[in-house]
């Protein structure tokens, strides 16, 4: 099955608080999903209606085909959900909680040790698996709680802040598990990390006051950003009254701003068209050397910041 999660106007309320309000988009297989937000959207709230930790006030969700009101069972056992918090025994062993989830997983026997051994190397996780979890900083805890939720090796997985709390190299070695476990998997990861939307996602569900505000591509996210394409030159021996009445005459060109602390522009492109080529050509027609030139991407911090705030859909 290539589509193995469904979320279909998808809320939770409680009270007058409206947490999620009617929240859909679908997962298939071999896609990591970010889910993106500031901090109470109703992103956790959403993966706990996923995962049947919570039961939403109204709309349907079907992981694998299975229904979480109707088939809560099936649903739990086609999953792997990291909590926020990542939350475990704390006077357990790392070996003795795997162990133990996987007598919950129905895991037994040559299984069972195999599955709790793959986990523990995935997870990096192996020369703690004896000490108390209590006793284990932020991160390795987060391990653990990751390598629980990939223990069965199950169909899909829910993590939220998966990378919370770990050092720089543990970040790298949990993305890089992560992308090595999507080919075969539907991933959502709730994060509010907007470096790992290109480190780790093939789309993006933004999530402010309970709706949806953006779904699409990392770089169709990016795309909104004012800087996207935007072009910072410099040029050598011009007058800079005189480049910048330049730039600001050519036909593509939307908007020229001085850069703070050199004797640099950046030229925003009218459409946030591609200008780069264009921009190079025209100041090397006027016989002036460039000293530099660079397009810019975008700036995701700012397209969060204006989306959440309600500044765009």
């Amino acid at each position: 099955m290539s589509l193995r999660i469904e979320i279909d106007n998808l809320a939770k309320h409680f009270g007058a608080i409206k947490a999620v309000d009617g929240v859909s988009f679908s997962v298939r297989k071999g896609e990591v999903l970010g889910f993106l937000g500031p901090n109470g959207a109703g992103k956790s709230t959403t993966m706990k209606m996923v995962t049947g930790f919570l039961t939403p006030t109204r709309g349907t969700v079907r992981v694998c085909g299975h229904d979480v009101l109707q088939d809560p069972i099936a649903v739990k056992a086609s999953l792997g959900y990291l909590p926020e918090g990542a939350p475990a025994y704390a006077d357990m062993t790392p070996d003795g909680f795997l162990k133990f989830i996987a007598d919950i997983r129905g895991l037994s026997g040559k299984e069972k040790q195999m599955a709790v051994e793959s986990a523990a190397e995935r997870a990096q996780i192996k020369h703690v698996m004896y000490q108390p979890i209590e006793t284990l900083s932020k991160g390795y805890k987060r391990r653990v709680g990751l390598s629980q939720a990939i223990l069965h090796n199950p169909p899909v997985l829910i993590l939220d802040e998966p990378t919370d709390g770990l050092d720089p190299n543990q970040k790298h070695e949990v993305r890089t598990l992560i992308n090595d476990m999507a080919h075969d998997k539907a991933i959502i990861i709730s994060t509010h990390i907007l470096e790992e939307v290109h480190a780790l996602c093939h789309r993006n569900v933004l999530i402010a006051n309970g709706k949806i505000q953006f779904d699409g591509t990392p770089h169709e996210l990016e795309a909104m950003s004012r800087y996207h394409n935007a072009v910072c030159v410099s040029v050598v021996n011009v007058d800079d009254e005189r480049l910048s009445a330049f730039l600001a005459s050519l036909a593509y060109v939307k908007e020229v701003e001085t850069l703070p602390g050199t004797r640099g522009f950046r030229v925003y492109p009218q459409n946030g068209q591609q200008i780069t080529a264009e921009l190079s050509q025209a100041i090397r027609d006027n016989n002036w050397q460039v000293d530099s030139l660079h397009a810019e991407h975008g700036r995701l911090d700012e397209v969060f910041r204006t989306i959440t705030m309600g500044g765009a859909k």
